[in-house]
């Protein structure tokens, strides 16, 4: 994802692991119309999954990748992934879940 732009920032929110997570308005037409098109209009969700998660995990695969979940109702979550990069953090994907993928558990302890 390219660089902030203030203009275009559809939200930006403070972590339980200390770090903020921003999406601009731009990319997040990529994740409602490429990606996850079910998570079109769930954007204050993603926001609350950011911001209040039930569970944080680290991603196997690349330790910069933190997967956030919130518990929408028995066995859904919302899953919010965002990407750790230079003390700050960036969404990549969202969407719903019906189980939590493997990976170092960090939040909480």
């Amino acid at each position: 994802m390219a660089k902030r732009q203030t203009k275009d920032l559809l939200f930006d929110v403070l972590t339980p692991l200390g770090f903020r997570v921003y999406v601009s308005r731009s990319y997040w037409n990529i994740i409602v119309s490429v990606k996850h098109p079910v998570m079109s209009g769930h954007e204050k969700e993603v926001q609350r999954t950011l911001q209040s998660p039930d569970e944080i995990r680290r991603s196997r695969k690349d330790a910069a990748i933190y997967l956030f979940y919130r518990v929408q109702g028995k066995g859904r979550w919302t899953c919010a992934v965002s990407k750790k990069a230079n003390g700050e953090g960036f969404l990549v994907t969202a969407y719903p879940t019906d189980s939590i993928k493997v990976g170092e558990k960090v939040w909480p302890k």
